[in-house]
């Protein structure tokens, strides 16, 4: 189950995807406070799918950097 998809990863420009990083970010934040008070989430699944997502994310946004780099 991944939350966003190749496809969708490569047409997103770095304001969304930085944007979108974020919502992930504080959506595991409030998953792993459930997680710590012994609330069980609805779909324990999801924690993994979103540390993925976050760094594919992440692997992006260091691609990008990585090619500007080599041009100047």
């Amino acid at each position: 189950m991944a939350i966003i998809k190749k496809s969708e990863l490569k047409n997103l420009t770095e304001k969304q995807a930085e944007e979108k990083k974020r919502e992930l970010q504080k959506e595991l934040m409030k998953l792993r406070a459930q997680i710590s008070t012994g609330t069980a989430p609805e779909n324990p699944g999801r924690v993994k799918a979103i540390r993925k997502t976050i760094v594919r994310l992440i692997q992006k946004e260091n691609e990008k950097k990585e090619v500007k780099k080599k041009e100047s």
